[in-house]
Parts: structure tokens; C-alpha cells; sequence
């Protein structure tokens, strides 16, 4: 009788360990929130979560400014997509895939929608007092056109004469620059930003010719946007988006 009773036993205890094993884990969990903080001008947004469109203030469809805290929860080794949208022609401009492991990185998502680029960085307009002239820079595509692997160049902002106003090193993809303020001298002659590998007098793209990007001074806070480019076949440099325009 007592051999039955531990055989009995031995059966159930193996038939629940089979069945645990059996039986999936649950997904770990946690909540997702994304700080949205973008522009866009005149192109019309729509931001969509895996597909569905993001409601900002009733509306699906949205410009100029651009802010609202997404709010959702994720499960480990799943994807949640958050797309952004030209709704005029319905093209994709930018997507993010944010997992379990990775959404700490987009906390808070900016971004600038302009004519001719899309600008992943935030920006914010400085104080300059008035007579003085601020310059910030930023050069997101370094490295599309001339081949470069440089992550930053470094930038010296001159006169038509060839004085030196203020320099910058480095000038990096992600981020603006601090800050440099001068003293404005006319309304109508044009400044010159010339860049070099960082910390030394060499053309970036190893080229023999010192990379000369002209530039539009404004008195006040002037936050510009490099850009490679391909002009009739020819490698050059140009800083012609202000995004203070736009803030």
C-alpha cells in the first residue's frame, strides 16, 4: 500500500513538472513614454504608432510646432514602430523601433521638418544682445558626398578680409554648437566659414583646396545647417538653412 501511494505521488509530482515546463513564461513588460518636440514648415505631419495615427489636440494631421508625450507599453523582444509621415504625398520620413531595451535612448524625440532636410536635433535660440551677432553650427550629412568617416571638422568663421570672428571645433553631425558672439559690422557683407580636419589647418575631405562655405549673417541668433552637396558634379559645402527662422 504505501509503495502504491509513493507511486502515486512520483506521477503527479512528474505530470506538474512536465506541465510547468510546458507552459510559456509571461513577457516581461514596462511602460514606454516618448517626449515628442518637433517643426515642420509648410509640410503637413502625421506621426503613427504602429500604424495608427497620433491624435495631438484632436488633430492627426499637424505643422509648425509639434509636441505631445506618446505613452505606451512595451514587451521585451517586440518591436513598437513610431513613423513620421508627409501627408501630402504620404511618404515615410523618418521611422524608429523602439524596444524594451533600447527606449531609454528616445526619451525625447526632435526634430526639424524644413525644405530640403530633416533634421534630428534640438535646437534652441540663443540670447544675443542687440549689435552682436551669434553663430551656432551643425553639419548633419558630414560625410555623405566627400567620403568622409570624421564625426566632427572644425570651423573658422572669417571676414571677406580674412579676419578671424570665431572659431569652432569641433562642428559635430548631432548636435549644435555652442554659442560665439561677435560684434555686428554690416548688414550686407557676407561672412565665410572655413573647415578643416579638427584641431589642424587640412581641407576635411583631404582635398588641396580649403573648403570655403559662405554664409548670411543676421544680427541677433543664427543657428545653421551644413550640408554636402553635389552641384553639376562638383564636391561642395553650403549653410543656406537658418533654423532661428523657424523658432
Amino acid at each position: 500500500m504505501n509503495k502504491f501511494i509513493t507511486l502515486v505521488f512520483f506521477m503527479l509530482l512528474v505530470s506538474c513538472s512536465d506541465s510547468s515546463v510546458m507552459q510559456p513564461f509571461d513577457q516581461s513588460q514596462k511602460p514606454a513614454e516618448v517626449n515628442v518636440k518637433g517643426y515642420s514648415k509648410p509640410d503637413v505631419l502625421q506621426l503613427r504608432l504602429n500604424g495608427a495615427p497620433v491624435s495631438i489636440n484632436g488633430n492627426t494631421s499637424y505643422t509648425n510646432k509639434i509636441e505631445t508625450k506618446l505613452e505606451f507599453v512595451l514587451d521585451e523582444g517586440e518591436t513598437d514602430r513610431l513613423g513620421i509621415y508627409n501627408t501630402e504625398t504620404g511618404l515615410e520620413i523618418a521611422r524608429y523601433n523602439l524596444t524594451y531595451h533600447n527606449i531609454n535612448d528616445y526619451k525625447t524625440l526632435n526634430f526639424f521638418n524644413l525644405p530640403g532636410i530633416f533634421l534630428q536635433a534640438s535646437a534652441v535660440k540663443p540670447q544675443v544682445n542687440l549689435g552682436k551677432v551669434g553663430f551656432e553650427f551643425i553639419f548633419p550629412n558630414l560625410g555623405e558626398y566627400s567620403g568622409t568617416s570624421l564625426t566632427g571638422v572644425k570651423g573658422v568663421l572669417k571676414r571677406e578680409n580674412g579676419a578671424i570672428l570665431a572659431e569652432f571645433d569641433p562642428i559635430g553631425k548631432k548636435d549644435f554648437t555652442p554659442v560665439k558672439i561677435y560684434s555686428f559690422f554690416s548688414s550686407t557683407a557676407p561672412v565665410y566659414l572655413e573647415l578643416y580636419k579638427p584641431g589642424t589647418e587640412a581641407p576635411y575631405n583631404n582635398g588641396s583646396e580649403v573648403i570655403r562655405v559662405k554664409i548670411k549673417q543676421d544680427m541677433g541668433a543664427n543657428l545653421i545647417v551644413l550640408q554636402e552637396k553635389m552641384v553639376n558634379g562638383v564636391f561642395t559645402v553650403v549653410g543656406e538653412i537658418d533654423v532661428a527662422d523657424y523658432l
